[in-house]
């Protein structure tokens, strides 16, 4: 797909040269899906999402399929995936909810894997049926045998700007998760809007936070959802706090099957766009992305609802 009309780069002043994306569309994008989504479907997916550029790609979540339907193929899917994009340098990190599901991941090669821990006692029982410091112990097992492995460990930490059931959460909150998750040993954090209630002032208090706990800002990745139209400002204020890696989703895919409230993820390309106006390089290919996301689409029956996506394609017709 050839693209026109690419924003003029305008660059801003104490922004980082680079980016990375975080790719979670093959994962959280499609694990909401109503219908099956076939295997080869998913692989080829990955396939493409690779062949665009996109250097970071979770692959999958080895999560018990009575509770992830859409992600039961996760033992025939990888080793497809691994091998579909074993000629590209692509990192494919996999979801694992405990030790049984890092068993799994382990013994098909993975090398790098995440875990999934709430910033709220509502989200934890939700999701993990356990109290905070119950889901946190279960992983420190988890993340102590993974290192062992030396297999690099991420920590998804939903919630830290709101929560459906308990309204906006306290910053020291978050801040106490997010040391206990680095303490165990994990390697990065990703700092999740899982409602989508954040707003820029409210990302920079808590990043300041962190910073004043000595937690590096090259451990911490963010994830926002875009359900009040905030994610890209959102993006924009980690960025100018020196944050370089963000969460997005292949043409806007996804949410979150515990908090239904959630919305969709930040949709890749609209952050490609806004990133290639300030000059960022992410080594994303944005038409190669675009026409991914309108084949995903295409099979999934419906349109895509990224902006970037939506407007460029409509310039192919």
């Amino acid at each position: 797909m050839t693209v026109q009309g690419l924003p003029m780069t305008v660059p801003a002043a104490d922004l980082p040269a680079r980016v990375r994306i975080h790719e979670v569309g093959a994962r959280d994008g499609l694990q909401n899906e109503k219908s099956t989504v076939p295997t080869e479907v998913k692989a080829e997916f990955v396939r493409r999402l690779a062949d665009a550029g996109l250097t970071t790609i979770e692959a999958t979540s080895f999560v018990h399929p009575k509770w992830v339907p859409q992600l039961a193929d996760a033992e025939q899917l990888f080793p497809l995936v691994s091998e579909l994009v074993s000629d590209l340098p692509v990192a494919l990190p996999v979801l694992v909810p405990n030790e049984r599901g890092l068993d799994r991941a382990l013994a098909l090669g993975a090398n790098r894997v995440a875990v999934f821990a709430s910033a709220t006692e509502s989200f934890a029982k939700a999701n993990l049926n356990r109290t905070l410091d119950e889901a946190l112990a279960m992983f420190e097992p988890v993340v102590a045998r993974a290192k062992a492995e030396d297999v690099h460990v991420r920590g998804y930490l939903s919630m830290c700007f709101g929560d459906p059931w308990e309204g906006a959460v306290p910053v020291p909150q978050v801040v106490r998760v997010c040391k206990a998750l680095l303490d165990m040993g994990c390697d990065e954090l990703s700092l999740g809007d899982t409602i989508g209630v954040a707003t820029p002032g409210h990302v920079r208090a808590l990043l300041t936070a962190l910073t004043e706990q000595d937690i590096p800002v090259g451990t911490l990745g963010v994830h926002f959802h875009d359900t009040y139209g905030q994610a890209l400002s959102n993006t924009f204020a980690a960025l100018q706090h020196g944050v370089t890696t963000v969460d997005a989703s292949a043409g806007g895919l996804g949410g979150c099957p515990y908090a239904k409230s959630a919305t969709g993820n930040l949709a890749t390309e609209d952050l490609v766009w806004m990133l290639r106006g300030l000059g960022i390089d992410t080594g994303v290919d944005l038409g190669r992305l675009v026409a991914t996301s309108v084949w995903m689409a295409d099979r999934l029956g419906r349109p895509s609802p990224s902006r970037t996506v939506r407007a460029l394609s409509h310039q192919e017709q």
